[in-house]
């Protein structure tokens, strides 16, 4: 405990590396460039996902559950 409680400001207190600089700055080109990366796969998507011919999933979803919405019981 006595290390801990030592004084540590000195000439040399509070000043940063310049390896924090080097660290910091390659982060940023890292995420430009995922940035830049995932707008190139965004723009490759297409605008909807719906399908152009519906007619093999209505034939799959007959007789599914609807969400728990079926038929008003009230008649």
């Amino acid at each position: 405990m006595a290390i801990l409680a030592q004084n540590t400001t000195g000439p040399e207190f509070g000043k940063a590396s310049p390896i924090g600089l080097v660290i910091i700055v390659l982060l940023l080109i890292g995420t430009a460039l995922l940035v830049r990366s995932m707008n190139g796969h965004f723009k490759k998507l297409p605008a909807s996902f719906e399908p152009t011919d519906p007619t093999p999933d209505q034939a799959v979803d007959d007789g599914t559950d609807r969400g728990g919405i079926g038929p008003d019981p009230r008649g």
